[in-house]
């Protein structure tokens, strides 16, 4: 009989906090990642901050090209700073402890951000497509409205869709372990911990990555398949090349976005018996493209890179020379 009470108790038993323990495998050593990270983050802030100081101070990038990379940018830093300040709280405070609200949140906002990602890159592939396909009709159909409505648009389907997945961890009984083998709140990391049947948190996890990056990826791809077709057709090697470096910016940026997704998902896939690599590889899934995308934009568009010379003080040196 007190055998059964006591399990009684213990199954109606609910942690009040999640143990965020850090990288799998190398919790002595892991601090020394704080350098490399905190930078990527810096560099996250300060360049995509300059992207949007620059955009809304040049009036010749107020197109919808630039419009679309600034909404980016906001969503580049959002999706940094989600995690970021609690893992180098981690790392150089010990700061581990995150409640339950806090860790659902996070779950919610990386989830957010991430489809935004994605949905951007759709929006930036389509503007390129009816640059390049169809030139004359480009300023009759990418307007200020159809960025807005665009943006609104994949505001809501990813926040609306991506509601569900916090609000399944949160009904999930944690009753025993609360120690995650990670730095961040990830779905599947959580719900691992909990005492029920989290079958249908796999299968709605599973399936929002082919409802939301799934279907923007191949609509990016065969927006960018058609692009290539359509210059291919092109008789002059001159306009081919100008066509052609309008979109590589796009192009290198959706290639390394998509590449990252995969390379994340199979590294879960295979992540059992090396857990620090899906681990590693999630992070800096969410660090390295708010960082590099700035940077790319900056070498591969010369509009850019005078903006953030006159922003940065440089005009009159660079007019000079």
């Amino acid at each position: 009989m007190d055998t059964t009470l006591s399990i009684n108790n213990s199954s109606m038993f609910q942690v009040s906090e999640f143990i965020l323990m850090g990288l799998p495998g190398i919790h002595e050593w892991q601090h020394w990642l704080s350098l490399p990270l905190a930078l990527l983050y810096i560099l996250a802030l300060g360049a995509n901050i300059l992207i949007l100081i620059t955009i809304q101070h040049e009036p010749s990038l107020h197109q919808p090209m630039y419009w679309l990379l600034g909404i980016l940018a906001i969503v580049d830093i959002g999706l940094a700073t989600t995690i970021m300040p609690k893992i180098l709280a981690i790392l150089w405070f010990e700061a581990k402890a995150i409640s339950l609200p806090e860790c659902f949140a996070q779950i919610y906002a990386i989830h957010s951000f991430m489809g935004m990602e994605s949905g951007i890159f759709l929006c930036m592939a389509v503007d390129r497509y009816v640059a390049i396909c169809y030139p004359l009709r480009y300023p009759s159909i990418v307007t200020e409205a159809f960025v807005i409505k665009a943006t609104l648009s994949m505001v809501l389907r990813n926040g609306l869709l991506t509601i569900p997945v916090p609000v399944l961890a949160a009904q999930q009984h944690y009753c025993s372990r609360n120690e995650i083998d990670h730095c961040l709140c990830s779905n599947l990391g959580v719900t691992s911990l909990a005492c029920d049947d989290i079958t249908i948190n796999r299968f709605y996890q599973l399936a929002l990555v082919w409802v939301m990056v799934g279907s923007d990826m191949g609509l990016v791809f065969a927006s960018y398949a058609l692009i290539i077709c359509s210059v291919l057709r092109l008789n002059s090697a001159e306009a081919t090349s100008k066509a052609l470096s309008t979109c590589s910016s796009h192009l290198i940026l959706i290639l390394f976005f998509y590449t990252a997704v995969i390379v994340v998902s199979v590294t879960q896939l295979a992540g059992r018996k090396v857990p620090v690599i899906p681990a590693l590889f999630n992070v800096l899934h969410n660090v390295m493209p708010p960082a590099f995308n700035p940077m790319v934009y900056a070498l591969r568009t010369q509009e850019l890179r005078v903006g953030f010379q006159k922003v940065l003080g440089l005009g009159d040196n660079v007019s000079r020379k």
